[in-house]
C-alpha cells in the first residue's frame, strides 16, 4: 500500500512522536503517539470512544490497524500484564508490541495515530510495587506510550498509595489510566466516593490521569449473562469527577451489545473501550454474536466457521491441545502463546483472511458503535497545537496537598463505605 502523507501528518511525525519512539524508530513513518493524544481526539469530537484493542496475536494487531486507517480514526493497541507480561499467555508482549505496530504501520501505510498501551499493569502488594519500579522503565524503553496502573484489588488507601509510589517511573508525556474496583460483574460495584477518593488523592500530588476504569458491572472474557455495563452508575461517577477532567476507560466490552456501548458513548465521559476476547475469537474464525461473544453449539463447543479464520486442520489441533490440557472454554486464551508461530506459518491467503475478519468487525465497531470515525485529524490537531509529543494534562491542581498526606489518606479511607464484594478474576 502506498501511503499519502499530508503536510499535517509530516509535521506531526516530526514533533508528535515521544522520545522513546524517536529513539527506537528514527527512520519510521509510523505516527506512534502518547495515549493522551487519542483521548484528546475523542474529547474534541464528543461522545466518541477510541478502540483499545488487546493485540493477543499478530492478526488482531494487523486487522485493527487496517480498520483504523479505513475509519480515519486513531487507535490504541494494548496488552495486559497477564497477556503480555513476564508470565504471558500471548506472544505479543510489553516489549515487542511497539515493534510489531511500527513494522505494520510502515508496511501498510498506516497514517492514523496509534498509541501503545500497557493495560492492567497489576500491583497486588509491596513485592509487585518494588518489581514495578524496575520493570516499568524497561517497558517504556521498549516503546510503550501509555499505561494503566491497576491496584484496584487493594483497599482504597493502598490503591492510592501504590499509584503515588509508582508515578515517578512513568514519563509525564505518557497516557495514564488508573482503576478503582476490580472488574468482576455486578459484585463490589464502584462508588462515587471511592472514585473521588482516588482521583482527588492523585490530584493533590499533581497527578492527572487521562482515564479511570471502574467496576461498573462488566466482566472480562466470555460473558455468560446480559447484565453488563451499568450505564447510569458510570454516568453518575463520571459526572462527579468532572472538575478533575478525567475520562472513562471501559473494560470488558466483549460482553456487551452494540446498543449498550452506544449508550456508554452517548451518556458517559468514556473515551477508551477495551476489546480483547472478541477480537481473538474473530481472528481464529469462530462464530460470534453482536456482543462479540463466541457462540457454542448444542454440545457446548465453539463453532468454527468453515473457510474463515485459521485452517480447519489447525483449529482441530488447537481443540485437541486444549482438551488434552483439560481446559474449559475460558481457558482457550492460553492457546495464543503455543500456537502463534503455527498461525504465522499458514499460507498467505489464510493469514490475510484472519486479519480481514478482524478488520471488518473492528471497522464496524469504530464507525457504527463507538462514533470514532474521522477523528484522526483531531488527533493531529492536538499534536500540532501543542507542537510537542506531550499535549499536557487536562486537569489542574484542585486539592490541598496538606490534607492528603499518608496519614490523612489512611484516615480518610476509613470513611469509605463501599462493598468490595468477593475477589475478582484479576488476571484477564
Amino acid at each position: 500500500m502506498t501511503a499519502q502523507y499530508s503536510a499535517d501528518f509530516e509535521k506531526a511525525l516530526q514533533v508528535g512522536r515521544p522520545p522513546n519512539i524517536q529513539q527506537l524508530f528514527p527512520n519510521s513513518k509510523a505516527l506512534i503517539v502518547s495515549g493522551k493524544v487519542i483521548d484528546r481526539a475523542m474529547l474534541a469530537k464528543g461522545k466518541a470512544i477510541a478502540m483499545a484493542a488487546n493485540g493477543r496475536n499478530y492478526f488482531v494487531v494487523r486487522g485493527v490497524l487496517q480498520a483504523a486507517q479505513r475509519a480515519n480514526c486513531p487507535v490504541i493497541i494494548e496488552i495486559a500484564k497477564s497477556e503480555g507480561g513476564q508470565k504471558a499467555y500471548c506472544a505479543v508482549n510489553y516489549w515487542n508490541m511497539a515493534r510489531i505496530v511500527d513494522a505494520l504501520c510502515n508496511e501498510l501505510g498506516i497514517t492514523v495515530p496509534v498509541a501503545i498501551h500497557a493495560d492492567h499493569y497489576g500491583i497486588k502488594g509491596d513485592k509487585d510495587l518494588a518489581a514495578a519500579k524496575v520493570e516499568i522503565p524497561t517497558m517504556f524503553e521498549a516503546g510503550i506510550t501509555s499505561i494503566a496502573i491497576d491496584a484496584s484489588h487493594l483497599p482504597d488507601d493502598q490503591n492510592l498509595l501504590a499509584n503515588l509510589a509508582i508515578n515517578p517511573f512513568i514519563p509525564k508525556w505518557a497516557g495514564l489510566e488508573t482503576e478503582v474496583g476490580e472488574i468482576k460483574g455486578n459484585q463490589g460495584l464502584s462508588t462515587v466516593d471511592e472514585a473521588k477518593f482516588l482521583i482527588q488523592g492523585l490530584n493533590a500530588y499533581e497527578i492527572f490521569p487521562d482515564w479511570i476504569a471502574l467496576n461498573n458491572g462488566t466482566t472480562h472474557g466470555l460473558e455468560a449473562s446480559d447484565a453488563g455495563i451499568q450505564v447510569g452508575l458510570t454516568a453518575e461517577i463520571h459526572h462527579a469527577l468532572m472538575p478533575y477532567k478525567v475520562n472513562g476507560a471501559q473494560h470488558g466490552t466483549s460482553g456487551n451489545s452494540s446498543e449498550r456501548l452506544r449508550e456508554i458513548a452517548g451518556k458517559t465521559a468514556t473515551t477508551k473501550a477495551n476489546v480483547a476476547t472478541a477480537l481473538q475469537m474473530i481472528s481464529w474464525g469462530l462464530e460470534v454474536n453482536d456482543y462479540g461473544n463466541a457462540q457454542l453449539d448444542a454440545a457446548g463447543n465453539f463453532i468454527k466457521v468453515p473457510g474463515e479464520g485459521m485452517s480447519e486442520e489447525l483449529w482441530a489441533e488447537m481443540v485437541a491441545y486444549a482438551t488434552e490440557k483439560g481446559w474449559k472454554k475460558g481457558d482457550y486464551k492460553n492457546l495464543n502463546l503455543p500456537f502463534e508461530n503455527k498461525l504465522l506459518a499458514q499460507p498467505r491467503e489464510i493469514r490475510e483472511r484472519m486479519a480481514a475478519r478482524v478488520e471488518a468487525f473492528a471497522y464496524k465497531m469504530m464507525t457504527e458503535v463507538l462514533n470514532a470515525a474521522d477523528t484522526a485529524p483531531l488527533a493531529l490537531a492536538a499534536i500540532l497545537n501543542a507542537n510537542s509529543a506531550d499535549v499536557g494534562p487536562k486537569g489542574s491542581l484542585l486539592e490541598d496537598p496538606a490534607y492528603w498526606t499518608k496519614e490523612h489518606i489512611l484516615e480518610r479511607a476509613k470513611q469509605l463505605a463501599g462493598d468490595k464484594g468477593p475477589s475478582g478474576n484479576f488476571d484477564d
